[in-house]
Formats: C-alpha cells, structure tokens, sequence
C-alpha cells in the first residue's frame, strides 16, 4: 500500500515518543510505502484533492528515522490510505485541511477508493473536550460556560474543579480551580478570554493524583492501556506536561467505558482513538492524534504499532483489491 501520513513537520516527530513515528515504522517493515505531507502541503488543483508529498525511507533506531527520497506533486486519490496525524490545536487551517479530504474520493469514476482516516467529517465535528459529553452517564460533572459567575457557581457546588481550554492539549491551560486561590479571578479571565470563549469546568477527582488512564482502542476495541501519574507539584498527568507512565491494566469498569462508546466511535468514523479515564469516570475521546503507543509497547513488551497496521491492510483488502 502507499500510505500518507499529514503530520507536522518530520523533524519535530521524536522517535520512541510519537506514535506517528512508530506507525511509518511498521508501515516501512511491512513493505508499504510512507508518505508524508503536512497541513499547508494540500489544495485543490483542477478539482481534485492534492498535495506536495515527500517519499521517505524509514530508518530503524537511526536519527534522523528517514530520508526524503523524493518529492512529487500528486493527487490525493493516489494514496490507498491517508493517516491525518496533524496534532491539534484544532484551528481553521485545520478545519479547512479536512474539508480538502472530503473531496479525496470525490467524482473518481475509476472504482478506486482511498481510506481517509480518521474520517474528516468526524475530526471536523468531534472536539476532543465536547465529544464525551456525548456519554452523560460516563463523565464526572460538567459544565461547559463562558461566563465568570458560571465558573463560580460550579466551583462553589463542588469545592474543587478543573478548567479546560476546548482546544488545548497535552494539558495546556488546565487549571485546578479553587474559592481560597486567590489566582482564581486570573485564571477564569485567562482561560475565557475575559469572558468572551467557552471553556469546559470538570468535577475536579481526587483519583487524578493516582493517575489519568490512556486506552488506546482500535477499531472500537481496546488494545493497550497506560496510567499518566502527574508530578507531586503538578494536577495534570499529560506526559507533555511531566506525567510519568505506569504500566496498567484494564479494569471491568474500563472495559465497560469501551463497550459503551466503542460503537459510537467507528459510527463516527474514528478507527484509531485514545479515551482518557480518571477512577471511574471518562474525561475525554483523543481522536486528532491520540499518542501513547510507544509508551505501551515499553511497559507491556510488545510492539502495538504492527497490529495497528496489520489491522489497517485487512480493513482495507476489499477496495485493495478494486485498485489493482
């Protein structure tokens, strides 16, 4: 297969680290081809979905982990399979790179299709903070507001809480909010602009300080799982922001989590998904670049990324076989 790849610039991706960079690697050891183009290489050009897209080697345990072998001018509908990996936050630019891959498969007439994945519309429609909301029987108490005395309120009624940026990530802007804080006035009008940006206000739970459950599902299925412990002076568990990984398991609770939005997800189109779970409760549905793989491979011993792709060649065998 070829296969691209819509990542940020390759020289940011950190092998051992980044998910998109394990995914090319067990592309690569399949015998596929990796492709790789970021954001501002697509547009349309007479009608169809395109791009300036880079042919790369892949280099096991070297660094850089790939050479550009070529550079070439191509439509969209060339790729069997395109991966957007961009990592968020979620901006126009982004939003408009998604509308270009609706028109991927558009008016081809050769009986070809490309596997778009995640699927555009559903990166475009699911924010990562919003879409568990989708499962009010699943996430702790929420309130999703603009307005300063809102926030109050919600901290008044539950002592503590979290504030979130609706577009952050890897735990940028969250904050622990707090009545005897007296940051916190600060902090509401940095995080909604002085009123005038929603954020989202979450229960703040005490089993955060255990750690913050990643479970990576493929194709609605769970297939590994790792615990993000944050620092002693820290509320968020991200590894971005200094959480360290432990090794987990998944409990009857977890496995309940992904039995229930597991269906939901492959509906939406969202094949490769990172949910995040605090105790009991689900906090949110990565599903831009969820990350985390080569995290679990270290801790469980094995290598997640090649069934991954494995799964990606079997899903995509019946329109395989139309393009040859």
């Amino acid at each position: 297969m070829k296969i691209l790849f819509i990542v940020d610039p390759l020289e940011t991706l950190k092998p051992g680290h980044d998910t998109s960079v394990a995914l090319m690697q067990a592309a690569a050891r399949r015998g596929h081809s990796v492709w790789a183009a970021e954001v501002g290489d697509l547009q349309v050009h007479h009608h169809r979905a395109a791009a300036q897209v880079r042919t790369l080697a892949i280099h096991p345990g070297r660094t850089p982990f790939y050479t550009v072998e070529a550079v070439g001018f191509y439509p969209l509908s060339e790729a069997d399979v395109i991966w957007m990996r961009k990592d968020p936050p979620v901006t126009s630019t982004y939003l408009w790179a998604t509308q270009i891959l609706d028109l991927v498969n558009a008016g081809r007439g050769d009986g070809r299709t490309t596997f778009v994945l995640n699927r555009p519309s559903g990166l475009r429609n699911d924010n990562e903070k919003l879409y568990a909301l989708h499962f009010p029987d699943l996430v702790p108490e929420t309130r999703v507001c603009t307005h300063r005395q809102d926030i109050l309120d919600f901290v008044d009624i539950h002592s503590r809480a979290v504030i979130k940026p609706l577009d952050g990530k890897g735990g940028e802007g969250i904050f622990l909010l707090a009545r005897a804080d007296r940051n916190l006035n600060a902090i509401i009008e940095a995080s909604t602009a002085y009123g005038t940006r929603p954020v989202m206000v979450q229960r703040y739970l005490e089993e955060s300080r255990q750690g913050d459950k990643r479970i990576v599902l493929l194709a609605g299925e769970p297939i590994g799982a790792l615990l993000r412990v944050p620092r002693e002076d820290d509320v968020r568990g991200n590894m971005a922001a200094g959480g360290r990984v432990v090794k987990t398991i998944l409990n009857e609770r977890d496995r309940e989590i992904c039995r229930a939005v597991g269906p939901r997800l492959v509906a939406d189109g969202h094949y490769f998904v990172g949910i995040d779970v605090i105790g009991t409760y689900l906090t949110e549905i990565n599903v831009t670049s969820p990350t985390g793989i080569c995290e679990i491979d270290v801790l469980d011993g094995v290598v997640l990324e090649d069934k991954v792709v494995d799964w990606l060649v079997e899903y995509t065998r019946p329109a395989l076989a139309r393009n040859l």
